[in-house]
């Protein structure tokens, strides 16, 4: 069985963004591609960029929703109706949406694959998934947001076992791995979603819950 990619709104999740990746970091404050040159970045550019990037304006309410909601879209590669769809359907859920969000979110099977070791960073590994280097309990998948459940294995096809950037990354992974919620065999190139990660597990500077104050206005 194969999924194959067909709807639009996944075919422009993963097209490249408009705004430069460098400029969109300086602006949220944080490298959220993961790249370390990002990280180089923010340690000289810390402010915002344009002339005004080093004044100290207080953010309104509304602007710092509204950059907490940027960030973590952008973190996750997505675009504004999907990130949208994320949170109906967060709120449709039994809990906090917000947290629900994020879940929904971290089992993306792009970045349950970067989480893994399999890609560097989360774009890679979106693009990595987007052709097809990837199966999920044995069927090839190439859809980037597909949702992963409890028990679900993900595994590098025979095929792309030797592709430099997947065994690159590999490498940059040292002992085990550190995320409770996942489990990598390295030598099979392949991984088990666990279970479904608790909040102290996912990405602390996160603040999920101005995500929902944006959307509740």
């Amino acid at each position: 069985m194969v999924v194959d990619l067909k709807n639009k709104e996944e075919f422009k999740s993963m097209a490249k963004l408009n705004t430069p990746k460098g400029k969109l970091v300086r602006k949220l404050g944080v490298n959220i591609f993961g790249n370390p040159k990002f990280d180089r970045l923010l340690s000289k550019k810390g402010h915002r960029p344009g002339q005004h990037g080093k004044m100290g304006k207080r953010p309104s309410t509304y602007a710092l929703q509204l950059q907490e909601k940027q960030k973590i879209k952008f973190t996750y590669g997505t675009l504004e109706k999907q990130f949208r769809n994320y949170f109906k359907k967060a709120s449709q859920m039994k809990g906090e949406t917000g947290f629900n969000l994020l879940v929904l979110l971290e089992s993306r099977l792009d970045n349950v694959v970067y989480k893994l070791g399999f890609g560097p960073t989360r774009s890679a590994a979106r693009q990595l998934v987007s052709h097809a280097h990837f199966m999920v309990n044995g069927a090839k998948v190439n859809i980037a947001s597909y949702r992963l459940k409890p028990g679900d294995v993900v595994q590098v096809r025979p095929k792309s076992k030797k592709l430099d950037i997947i065994l690159n990354s590999i490498k940059m992974v040292k002992g085990d791995l550190n995320v409770s919620w996942l489990s990598v065999d390295k030598a099979k190139m392949e991984g088990t979603f666990v279970n479904y990660p608790e909040r102290d597990e996912i990405d602390l500077t996160m603040n999920e819950q101005l995500v929902v104050e944006y959307y509740s206005r």
